[in-house]
């Protein structure tokens, strides 16, 4: 499912612990590691996509997390034309694949670490997982992916620290003297 400008829609998952450290996967057979990520399905809004994949790629429940919070708007990136698979000359499209359009969600670790299972599906995506420090190294994450990942990360820290405009936090700094943001959660059970 592409959008009319070539954007298959996207959901991009920073998840977590309680030191505020980050879920970092190591793509099956690669020496590539990145966050969790996937396609949003015909029918899905990017909450539910974000569900499913964060099941699927890392066994993880709702009941595993808490939603802290998402990107405003979609985040794009382009991927070069070394990765592409054009169509044949039989089957062209209206639209060609350009990359993807990502909502990037920032959830923290309510479960476990044994909760966390890589072969939550019989095609896994990862073949190993670590907690790692909030700010990555981005020299870890593939180019083009790069500016989406310093994008995702800067915008989703102001939910995890006092004051909402986390801009005065430099790259790569720790984030662990600011204090978590807790909202007051009041349910109403009527």
């Amino acid at each position: 499912m592409l959008d009319k400008e070539g954007y298959r829609p996207n959901v991009g998952i920073i998840l977590l612990n309680q030191r505020n450290e980050v879920f970092w996967g190591k793509r099956i057979g690669q020496h590539s590691w990145q966050f969790p990520q996937g396609g949003i399905q015909q029918g899905e809004n990017p909450k539910e996509a974000m569900f499913r994949e964060l099941q699927e790629e890392i066994g993880l429940l709702p009941e595993h997390v808490q939603v802290i919070g998402r990107t405003r708007d979609w985040i794009r990136y382009d991927v070069p034309e070394e990765f592409l698979r054009r169509n044949s000359v039989s089957r062209p499209r209206k639209v060609l694949y350009k990359g993807q359009k990502q909502i990037w969600f920032l959830l923290r670790m309510v479960g476990r670490d044994t909760d966390i299972s890589l072969r939550a599906t019989p095609h896994p995506e990862f073949d190993a997982w670590r907690w790692n420090p909030y700010w990555i190294h981005l020299e870890h994450v593939i180019e083009f992916k790069r500016d989406v990942y310093q994008l995702a990360l800067s915008e989703l820290s102001r939910f995890i620290t006092k004051k909402n405009n986390a801009s005065h936090i430099s790259w790569g700094s720790s984030l662990d003297e600011y204090q978590p943001v807790v909202k007051n959660q009041s349910h109403n059970h009527d």
